[in-house]
């Protein structure tokens, strides 16, 4: 196991090597994935191109697109379905990525793959990077096992049936500090320690640093109070009793290329006192309707139906922006690179960069999205931005809204 470099090369040559120099009579090799794409598409896709290369091995090779026979040994890509992988009476099995193991199904996989004992040589080779704590168990475990034996190399431990590679260090020539340093810029901070230094990391981790939050604010800019010809885009996020209700407005600059926050306004209820949707929301979104270029609102439909309605028969164009996971992951990552890319401009307004401050990304199987550090914090500011950036941009780059996105229309 070791860092993301040169993963295919290896796993490839020790395949080919294993089934046909050391494997011997009738030698079966099994390429493992997360899904069947995966398994065919990487390492088996490479070993295709080696033999079909090679005039010797081509010459006595049958392909097919999930299997390889040659020299009278079989090289296998398989799907994540661990009863497909019963039975089998392989030299060498590859897993890719064991850092996604994270469902029943995979575990009961590699279980199955174990290096059967009626083979002279068998093994099994594991190359990825590092996980989730909590969640790649199976990894874990491996790599613990791995630290536990003695170090006979620089990050390089042997014993107990296993031997393991694991660096925090850049091994390969085409790591540079230039690309280590763009790696830096453009990974949340999580992703760049598990996916650059290969360290194990929480699921959660602060969404951006204040510091280049702060390179997006223009001291100079204020409100937008008025201009009826500036076309704004916004989002809306609702509570009647606990969150914040916040209301956001953007434009897109078409000379800069560049998002800008015009107006927003943040309401809090409390349980006493709810929050009326009528003589907040609506009268907030009615007056912008005068005021610019009301394009489109986006909002969360849970709470704001019967607002939503009534806006409607008022003439303003207002579309359901459910938050599930995938409308939230797409609209928190545009959000993200147009902060780190710096196109996204603000004008100084402390109540939302103190829910920056308080918003953090958390991985989930399909995706990361934003959220709130503690359930006592109110980030709702940042998910209606989140909504309007987005909203704005792929508005302005002519995407369909609904290639991409649960219900826009």
């Amino acid at each position: 196991m070791s860092q993301k470099v040169r993963q295919n090369d290896v796993r490839r040559d020790l395949v080919i090597t294993i089934v046909l120099l050391f494997g011997g009579s009738y030698a079966e090799a099994v390429c493992a994935a997360n899904d069947y794409e995966q398994s065919v598409g990487r390492v088996f896709a490479a070993i295709k191109r080696i033999i079909d290369s090679s005039p010797l091995l081509r010459a006595d090779a049958k392909i097919t697109a999930d299997k390889i026979n040659v020299a009278g040994a079989i090289i296998t890509a398989i799907p994540s379905n661990y009863a497909s992988a019963a039975g089998s009476n392989h030299v060498i099995s590859v897993f890719d990525e064991l850092w996604a193991y994270s469902h029943e199904r995979l575990r009961r996989l590699f279980d199955e793959l174990v290096p059967p004992p009626t083979r002279k040589i068998a093994c099994r080779l594991t190359v990825t990077y590092a996980g989730f704590e909590g969640e790649s168990t199976l990894l874990q475990e491996l790599y613990k096992r791995g630290l536990s034996q003695p170090q006979v190399g620089p990050n390089l431990y042997a014993g107990d049936g296993i031997l393991m590679f694991w660096s925090h260090d850049p091994v390969a020539p085409w790591q540079t500090t230039s690309w280590i340093a763009e790696m830096r810029r453009g990974l949340r901070l999580n992703q760049f320690l598990r996916m650059i230094e290969n360290r194990f990391v929480t699921t959660e981790n602060a969404f951006m640093d204040l510091a280049t939050w702060d390179k997006c604010v223009d001291p100079k800019l204020g409100h937008v109070p008025r201009n009826p010809a500036l076309s704004i885009w916004v989002g809306v996020d609702a509570s009647i009793k606990h969150d914040s209700t916040a209301i956001v407005a953007v434009t897109w600059d078409e000379q800069t290329r560049q998002v800008r926050l015009v107006t927003h306004r943040i309401f809090q209820p409390t349980a006493d006192e709810p929050l009326d949707f009528e003589t907040t929301i609506e009268r907030t979104l009615l007056d912008w309707h005068t005021r610019y270029f009301l394009r489109k609102i986006f909002f969360d439909p849970y709470q704001m139906q019967a607002t939503a309605q009534r806006l409607t028969r008022a003439g303003l164009r207002i579309i359901e922006f459910p938050q599930t996971t995938a409308n939230l992951t797409a609209a928190s990552q545009n959000l993200f690179e147009l902060i780190q890319e710096k196109s996204l401009v603000l004008y100084p307004a402390d109540g939302m960069r103190l829910a920056m401050s308080h918003t953090v990304a958390i991985e989930t199987p399909r995706g990361w999205r934003i959220t709130k550090e503690k359930q006592s914090y109110k980030i709702d500011v940042i998910v209606a931005l989140a909504m309007a950036a987005c909203a704005a941009v792929q508005y302005h780059t002519q995407h369909d809204f609904n290639t991409n996105y649960d219900a826009w229309v």
